[in-house]
């Protein structure tokens, strides 16, 4: 290769890798992303939009409307025909003839007008009205809980998909080490300072690890597949798009970020347990609308009306006002079904809003325990992956020197591995307990995404990973 080529290959690898940098996908942006375009988020944005359409329904009970008409009618029947010679103001004394009223002529007639209607009293239409105002606020309350409830999911999947890459890296590395491991005891077999079983279960151990490997890689790319389908997108087409961090933040920076949440109450009311009273405020509203039915009904109305021989609207115009009003103290079975219907789903409306309260308050004490335990689990592991690297370190001297023997090497490399991937484990649950914390103290997931800060060299650098320097 020439030294063109070799500057040519460098700069293409340097343009690649300060691309897929600035592709990285950060927390903050994943969020913004599933706001927009996840799935659940715009089911419950279409329900929301439905709900409050639905809202107007009862305005048609409550404010005006006004409407045009126009037809023809030709006819020979007596009172049709004279009907529409007087609406057409051309009456004379020859119309009264009794023949020519018995048998007239037939006479075609243009009919138009305007009316407008006015409700006066409809006490159902005002009380449907505040229903469904009531089950609209409830369908908003509910579409931000799904919202906030996604932004948990986004936490889980975006940094389960930076473990799987970070799980995937330290195999890697710890591959690397089995296989010197391996070359280490071949050489000393070969030396006669060890027996070929040494080899034998050195090879046996990297292989273990080479199928974790790729095991590990399967996961990496199953919940980058994972995190696109959630935000919205094709799993298998936009997988590759995702180019997450390749470690979880320190275990330093989490605990800055999070260990706050186990102090703090319950923040502004929860969005679920709002959306469960304002179900109930609506079926309460709507079993009140139910029962008055029963009740009188007052409307208005004023039209304007042409008649004519020639065409629509022409002729002299006549005017109509009026008042009705209307009661129906039985209007059959469905009336009755109607009021039973609404109380029992008052009744239910109230069984869940009640439900709702006690299952924030429960969930609130669960993540305040289930993130004080991840966060001692944290620091229990955080300890072992720096005595299980020191100690790795130690036995592979001792195995140099001929003073372990090559299972207690292994042992040690296989504890090592272990230890790092349980920190790694226990810095996603510690993140993903604090994000369902937030959420049960109606406090909104989407602040964690101050751990984006967290993607720095330094930070990184704090990540332990197996297969130190031995």
């Amino acid at each position: 290769m020439t030294r063109n080529h070799r500057a040519l290959l460098l700069l293409l690898t340097c343009t690649t890798v300060t691309q897929r940098a600035v592709a990285q996908l950060t927390l903050g942006a994943a969020m913004r992303q599933a706001d927009r375009s996840a799935f659940a988020n715009r089911i419950a944005g279409g329900a929301s939009a439905e709900r409050r359409a639905q809202a107007l329904v009862p305005l048609k009970g409550i404010l005006p409307s006004i409407h045009l008409e126009a037809g023809y009618v030709r006819t020979t029947d007596p009172i049709g025909a004279f009907g529409s010679t007087l609406r057409q103001r051309t009456i004379t004394q020859a119309d009264f003839d009794p023949s020519r009223l018995n048998y007239p002529n037939a006479i075609g007639n243009y009919q138009g007008g305007i009316v407008v209607e006015q409700p006066l009293v409809n006490a159902d239409a005002w009380l449907g009205r505040r229903a469904a105002l009531q089950a609209s606020y409830a369908t908003r309350a509910s579409a931000s809980w799904t919202r906030m409830s996604t932004r948990v999911d986004v936490v889980r999947a975006y940094y389960g998909s930076v473990l799987a890459t970070e799980r995937a890296s330290m195999l890697q590395t710890a591959a690397h080490a089995a296989h010197a491991h391996q070359t280490q005891a071949e050489a000393m077999v070969r030396q006669g300072m060890v027996t070929k079983s040494d080899a034998l279960l050195a090879a046996v151990r990297a292989g273990e690890i080479d199928a974790q490997l790729a095991e590990a890689d399967g996961n990496a790319l199953t919940a980058r597949r994972q995190l696109a389908v959630l935000l919205g997108g094709d799993g298998a087409a936009d997988a590759n798009d995702i180019v997450a961090p390749g470690a979880l933040p320190s275990a330093a920076r989490i605990r800055a970020v999070v260990e706050g949440d186990i102090s703090v109450g319950q923040g502004q009311p929860r969005a679920d347990v709002d959306a469960s009273e304002r179900g109930l405020d609506a079926a309460r509203a709507d079993a009140v609308r139910a029962r008055s039915t029963y009740l009188p009904r007052l409307n208005s109305f004023a039209r304007y009306d042409w008649n004519s021989p020639d065409r629509v609207y022409a002729g002299d115009r006549n005017w109509t006002v009026g008042v009705m009003a209307t009661w129906s103290p039985f209007a059959g079975a469905s009336q009755i079904a109607d009021v039973q219907t609404t109380s029992a789903r008052e009744t239910g409306a109230r069984a869940l809003a009640e439900a709702a309260v006690a299952n924030s308050r429960l969930q609130d004490e669960q993540t305040r325990t289930a993130l004080t335990v991840a966060l001692t689990r944290l620091a229990i592991a955080e300890r072992a992956v720096a005595q299980s690297a020191e100690a790795h370190r130690i036995v592979a001297r001792k195995y140099e020197g001929g003073l372990a023997s090559v299972t207690e090497l292994l042992d040690a490399q296989t504890v090592d591995t272990q230890s790092a991937l349980a920190f790694a484990q226990a810095r996603y649950v510690v993140i993903v307990d604090a994000a369902e914390r937030r959420l049960a103290a109606g406090r909104d997931p989407a602040t964690l995404a101050v751990l984006d800060d967290s993607a720095s060299v330094a930070d990184r650098g704090a990540v332990t990973t197996p297969g130190r320097e031995q």
